[in-house]
């Protein structure tokens, strides 16, 4: 229903064919009908097509943020030894939904993430290591989904909104990149 909404704001689908397709997404009864729905929308945005980012913890860790970057549509987290961190707070991102594979394996991954995005964690396996989603259910309207898939492994994966320090650090210098 969310994809349906955002191509009528984008001007993809007029607003009777919203309601159409609205009205069909409340009475399907799988996601093979739901994928009917919007199947024939064009794809809205180059980021959506870029390759992913992929993040690899190796023995010393590896972060992307905190400052500017361009979101692809799609990034890929492996903990690795030395563990993995995505700071989202600065980025500016006009995609609909950020499709995000976290690997906790031996060090596990932190994802942070700005106040008014929210997260889907329901394709996460927490395995040995768990999910820890301490993000709030409240989005506010044009920003991104955060789709969270993947496995904790063993040191598990961690989805936030920015802590105390961190929004000390965002308040005291919103400009940063």
């Amino acid at each position: 229903m969310e994809q349906l909404r955002d191509a009528a704001a984008e001007g993809r689908i007029d607003f009777d064919e919203l309601d159409s397709r609205l009205e069909q997404a409340l009475t399907s009864k799988t996601h093979a009908e739901l994928a009917v729905l919007t199947a024939d929308l064009p794809r809205p945005r180059s980021s959506e097509s870029r390759p992913p980012l992929v993040l690899k913890g190796g023995m010393y860790g590896a972060s992307r943020g905190p400052g500017r970057w361009e979101v692809p549509g799609h990034v890929i987290a492996h903990g690795g030894v030395g563990g993995v961190s995505i700071d989202f707070t600065r980025v500016e991102c006009r995609l609909p939904e950020v499709a995000v594979e976290a690997y906790g394996e031996t060090s596990g991954v932190t994802i942070i993430i700005p106040d008014g995005w929210a997260a889907d964690t329901s394709g996460m396996d927490p395995a040995l290591g768990g999910l820890r989603d301490k993000t709030t259910p409240d989005r506010l309207p044009g920003t991104p989904l955060i789709r969270l898939t993947g496995s904790g492994g063993l040191a598990g994966v961690v989805i936030r909104h920015p802590n105390r320090r961190e929004r000390r650090k965002l308040h005291g210098n919103p400009t940063q990149g």
